[in-house]
């Protein structure tokens, strides 16, 4: 690579640029004098006059001055809001072009790492969503108060600066109505939102879930105090205008940086849970729990990792980082027993209510770090033989990777949300796995976030 080139570069500067790939985080690539070029909203094949916007030693960020030749796989009807806030990132590619591309970055990750044998890994074409708008079940708003106007919708993308939404292409529907309406209450109520100038107001959040199989929503409002202002006057007005909310709860984070949610969640009005339908088991879910965004394609996502883990009525199942027991308690049935481990107590709280709401008696849930409980159960002489892992976005526990090689479970299923993690994890569990089949899922149509579920078995 020619370094030097980037040291007679500057921003601002202006070069043409053939895109020739696309990268884990849905940019385009292209090579400018042997340089790496990112340049966010381009796609392969397009050719661009490229403006630089940052220089690094070892490559260049860049943004499209001009597109000369449109690629065939741009988007002729990219919604306006795609270069306004995060969340649609892809929406300037055809849908058939993003699912071809999520396997695309799938085995970009893979070749990054190298995991044994990775060559002749068989990574299967991206199975399509059954709807790739207004699908997501849940949304985040942040409610702010700007020179004197409220503002509530999603963060331009990459920044702080919210953007005011009253339609976003991904939510559904009723989420985007609902939250509307709350608005303007919130407006005629004269409720203190949260001013970032100024550091004061009390509401900083509204969040909304949808139920899709009993069209019904749960609200919580998260703020800044426990007291929450005209509480009492702001439910009454809900529950007369917007028949569909069954739950309204108020979540208190006193923390103005890091995460969005306080520890502590209390119910104002109306059901403690939300209830929602996977594969014909209902689970109940309070404010905090996990679902998978998409509730159609969840269904979907179940199917694939219970046909790559093939369970027996002999198998001991260990479902690692389970939430509120989705996937164990839809295989309880097929296998003798399910343990569930979960970090997050009122997930496992959760998890238990939801095996009893399905009549499943064979289950065990823990509360605790799977790399932790895990060897825990292994000492009481309880032996998973088939173990599926749903972890977070930062992958394996290396601790759990330990456990897991040294015990060697016949049956592995890695459900992955993260590429770079995934491949990465690869490299320490192909020590004693053979990875049989890689499906990627696409979860999240208009984003380059791709699902991945791994079938391993042992060598």
């Amino acid at each position: 690579m020619d370094n030097n080139i980037t040291e007679e570069l500057a921003v601002g500067d202006r070069f043409p640029l053939t895109i020739k790939r696309i990268g884990i985080n849905g940019e385009g690539i292209g090579f400018f004098k042997h340089v790496i070029v990112f340049v966010p909203k381009a796609v392969p094949e397009d050719v661009i006059v490229c403006e630089i916007t940052e220089v690094h030693p070892k490559f260049l960020n860049g943004k499209i001055h001009k597109i000369r030749t449109e690629s065939p796989y741009r988007n002729p009807e990219t919604p306006e809001l795609a270069s306004k806030v995060g969340g649609l990132e892809f929406a300037h590619i055809k849908y058939e072009d993003q699912l071809k591309f999520k396997a695309d970055i799938l085995r970009e990750s893979i070749e990054k790492y190298r995991p044994y044998a990775y060559e002749h890994y068989n990574i299967r074409p991206t199975v399509a969503s059954p709807q790739q708008e207004k699908y997501r079940n849940k949304a985040q708003f942040p409610i702010q108060e700007i020179d004197g106007k409220i503002l509530c919708g999603l963060y331009k993308d990459g920044t702080q600066t919210l953007v005011d939404l009253e339609e976003m292409p991904t939510q559904m529907d009723l989420t985007m109505e609902a939250m509307r309406k709350i608005v303007v209450l919130i407006k005629e109520l004269g409720i203190p939102v949260y001013n970032p100038e100024a550091k004061s107001g009390i509401l900083r959040m509204i969040v909304i879930r949808q139920s899709v199989e009993f069209n019904k929503l749960q609200v919580t409002f998260i703020t800044r105090t426990k007291k929450f202002l005209k509480e009492h006057q702001l439910t009454e007005k809900i529950k007369e205008q917007i028949p569909e909310v069954s739950s309204i709860s108020q979540n208190i984070n006193t923390d103005d940086k890091g995460s969005v949610w306080g520890d502590e969640t209390r119910l104002v009005w109306g059901d403690e849970y939300l209830q929602e339908d996977i594969n014909g088991y209902v689970f109940n879910l309070s404010p905090r729990a996990f679902l998978q965004l998409n509730s159609l394609q969840t269904d979907k996502l179940y199917d694939i990792a219970e046909k790559a883990l093939n369970p027996e009525e002999r198998d001991v199942l260990l479902d690692a980082y389970c939430g509120v027991g989705t996937i164990g308690i839809t295989l309880a049935k097929k296998v003798s027993h399910v343990y569930g481990i979960e970090i997050i107590p009122e997930a496992i709280a959760d998890a238990k209510k939801n095996a009893e709401l399905n009549d499943i008696d064979n289950a065990d849930y823990y509360v605790g770090s799977v790399d932790q409980v895990y060897p825990e159960l292994l000492t009481d002489n309880v032996k998973p033989n088939a173990v599926i892992v749903d972890p977070p976005r930062t992958g394996l526990d290396g601790k759990l990777i330990d456990t897991l090689l040294r015990h060697r479970p016949e049956k592995l299923v890695y459900i992955s949300c993260n590429p770079s993690t995934l491949a990465k994890d690869l490299t320490r569990l192909t020590n004693k796995y053979r990875v049989d089949y890689l499906q990627p899922v696409d979860m999240f149509p208009q984003t380059p976030h791709v699902e991945t579920v791994v079938k391993l078995s042992r060598r």
